[in-house]
């Protein structure tokens, strides 16, 4: 299908004022199932604050680093697209493309505006790869769609002012994919819009350019798809059976050597929850260990609930002549690092 209606401006733009990262998402999902099948396509700009956002596939206990996100209280929100996860914080804008569609559109479509719009304000981008923004090798932009009922997502990121040191932190990225190009980390990778020579980063500036290019006049949103949104943000995006639940199965293990002895802890995880699990090595122990085994039974894969569970063991009952201190810091936080 050819977006004719990108280039000549019928879009209608919407500038989210929420910051608020399970309502943005459950808006944007509010409105690709309700936008009419001759409406000219909305263009979305707007931000999120302090967040992660993960891949509709992926599995958020891997994508992300649970320590640090526990730790910043930074919300973890799964999206309805495909792709990786990717941080969010105010010095990042985001933007989605809802139209009408009859099949699947290249990326290069819906990126080919928001090129224009950047070399207004001295950015001259590269599309790389099939779904990224680049200049001079490094990504200042990634996107993600998805197709549902004859309609089409395309959302992406435009990195202006974003604390990448907190990005590395946060997300726990595959290093292979960065190997695989020569590059040693996500930190050298990425740059944002005021780190490159005669970028413009001032933000107002860079959403009235992106709205010229990408739509032909604005629209306030109702007060039904307000609180449509509202609802589907609490009932969806803010529960955790959607963020952590849905993620795919996954097997866990961590093993380290203490003066003590050999202690190896394998976990059975499926939709964000602990089934089983086994501990292993050539300790010695004077209560059962299986004991120790259930309490992690069905628990949240999460720092937290693995901190409450575990809060009363006396160690040394189960590891025998142990250190307290470094058998519950293994237990507790060495199997989320």
């Amino acid at each position: 299908m050819e977006y004719k209606n990108l280039h000549g401006k019928s879009m209608l733009c919407l500038e989210i004022s929420s910051h608020d990262p399970a309502f943005n998402l459950a808006l944007e999902e509010c409105l690709l199932r309700s936008l009419p099948a001759n409406h000219p396509g909305f263009f979305l700009l707007w931000q999120n604050s302090p967040s992660i956002i993960v891949g509709r596939h992926q599995c958020t206990a891997e994508a992300v680093n649970p320590a640090f996100v526990a730790e910043n209280k930074i919300p973890v929100i799964r999206r309805i697209s495909g792709g990786g996860a990717v941080y969010h914080d105010l010095g990042n804008l985001n933007f989605s493309f809802i139209v009408p569609s009859r099949g699947k559109a290249g990326f290069a479509a819906f990126l080919a505006p928001i090129q224009e719009a950047l070399a207004t304000m001295g950015i001259k981008a590269t599309l790389s790869g099939r779904n990224d923004l680049e200049v001079d090798g490094k990504k200042i932009s990634g996107s993600a769609q998805m197709i549902f009922d004859n309609r089409l997502l395309h959302h992406g990121t435009l990195l202006v002012n974003l604390d990448l040191e907190r990005m590395a932190a946060a997300l726990r990225v595959d290093e292979a994919k960065f190997k695989s190009r020569g590059v040693a980390s996500i930190r050298s990778r990425v740059a944002n819009i005021c780190e490159l020579p005669g970028g413009k980063a001032d933000m107002a500036q860079l959403k009235e350019a992106l709205a010229n290019f990408c739509a032909s006049g604005r629209e306030e949103l109702s007060p039904q798809t307000l609180e449509a949104a509202r609802e589907l943000a609490g009932q969806k995006y803010s529960a955790w059976n959607w963020n952590y639940g849905q993620s795919p199965p996954f097997n866990l293990e961590k093993r380290r050597r203490f003066p003590w002895g050999d202690v190896s802890i394998r976990l059975d995880v499926k939709k964000g929850r602990i089934r089983n699990c086994a501990l292993n090595g050539d300790f010695f122990s004077f209560a059962p260990v299986a004991d120790l085994e259930k309490r992690f039974a069905n628990l949240p894969f999460e720092p937290q609930a693995v901190k409450d569970a575990l809060a009363n063991v006396r160690w040394q009952d189960y590891f025998s002549g142990c250190d307290a201190d470094r058998m519950k810091a293994f237990f507790t936080d060495g199997i989320f690092e």
